[in-house]
């Protein structure tokens, strides 16, 4: 049976179904009740049957497995320019970590009979959702900015979906598109609001935890936007530590762009960057009200982590070594590690730190 949604905020609870709210009547968003974990110790990861991708880990999941492409296990690879270890999550189906969020998202819609599904995104969710909407033979309109990367957008149009282009902010996009919503035009699948999305990025945590054979590093910088990975990273390691797979959390650092930095202005922080104004270069993290932004400010708290703004400048170097160093991604990746750089500058992060950066996007995205 679906899990039925509960509030954390107020209690209030919501059976399962395609007419279950996008949020809390309190305005607060919805999880989960199911937490399930399995008992005992993981196997290693050479005798784990990785064939299922990331529905390895269906224990952990409170979706069952409806529409995938076996999408996960993405490379994580030693990155010697940069003292740390790139999980190489553009090589996802529709070249982004999206993909996580939208096999989990996809199975929800079809767990609960949904006819249609509703997105608003800035292209990768869009794409992902579009195209795992079309493996399960759902419509799909996604709400998207006038000006999104035409890469993106025929994405979402050649697999049948319906793209709606808004003129004006990234906010303007998400008030379209929830008018839609709430005028009964389909569900929800939001990246930002969906509990079921973070259900599926929280097999990040998984992956590298696996991968690592069940050990932590001492921190993930990761980009944030909508902290769609950031926070089902937190889920998932945490996770880990309640099952008694893992003793520890690593902390959990934050990267966002120049001009749209809410979590950085929430933590006190300089909100412009490095010598740099408001940039556009990281368009897929160009959100100024994050949905769950109370959430991520925890997951950080809880982690002795951090969020930090980087500049133009910043991002259009990094980007140049990330492309000389064979890591072929689209710019909004340059942000982590740019912001790792600047970690260790700054002493947050020690020289000889353990640490896991996820390159987010294909730079066949930009084209």
């Amino acid at each position: 049976m679906p899990s039925d949604l509960y509030c954390p905020d107020c209690g209030a609870t919501y059976a399962a179904g395609p007419d279950e709210p996008w949020r809390c009547a309190c305005g607060h968003p919805l999880e989960f009740e199911a937490r399930p974990h399995p008992e005992g110790t993981p196997l290693p990861l050479s005798k784990l049957d990785t064939s299922d991708g990331l529905w390895t880990f269906f224990e952990f999941l409170p979706v069952s497995k409806q529409v995938s492409f076996h999408e996960g296990f993405t490379p994580l690879v030693d990155a010697p320019e940069w003292d740390a270890q790139f999980k190489l999550e553009y090589v996802f189906p529709t070249g982004s970590f999206k993909d996580r969020g939208a096999t989990t998202t996809l199975s929800r819609a079809v767990e609960l009979g949904a006819e249609k599904v509703i997105e608003d995104s800035s292209g990768n969710a869009g794409a992902a959702i579009a195209t795992y909407a079309a493996r399960a033979g759902l419509e799909a309109d996604i709400y998207v900015p006038a000006d999104v990367k035409q890469s993106k957008l025929m994405a979402i149009q050649r697999v049948d979906a319906r793209p709606v282009r808004v003129e004006g902010s990234r906010e303007d996009v998400s008030a379209a598109c929830i008018d839609a919503v709430e005028a009964g035009e389909g569900w929800y699948a939001s990246h930002a609001w969906n509990p079921a999305f973070y259900a599926g990025t929280m097999t990040f945590a998984f992956e590298v935890a696996a991968q690592r054979g069940w050990a932590v590093p001492d921190a993930v910088v990761m980009p944030i936007g909508h902290g769609t990975l950031f926070l089902g990273a937190y889920r998932g390691f945490k996770l880990l530590v309640d099952a008694g797979i893992v003793d520890r959390m690593p902390r959990l650092l934050g990267a966002q762009a120049a001009g749209y930095a809410p979590i950085v202005a929430a933590l006190g922080g300089d909100t412009n960057g490095t010598a740099s104004e408001k940039t556009d270069i990281a368009d897929g993290i160009q959100i100024t009200e994050p949905a769950r932004g109370t959430q991520i400010l925890e997951a950080i708290e809880a982690t002795d982590g951090d969020a930090i703004t980087v500049g133009g400048n910043a991002l259009e170097t990094t980007l140049d070594r990330l492309h000389r160093s064979g890591f072929y991604v689209e710019p909004t990746c340059a942000v982590a590690p740019a912001a790792l750089r600047r970690y260790r500058e700054d002493g947050v992060i020690d020289e000889d730190a353990d640490v896991v950066v996820p390159l987010t996007g294909s730079g066949l995205k930009t084209m």
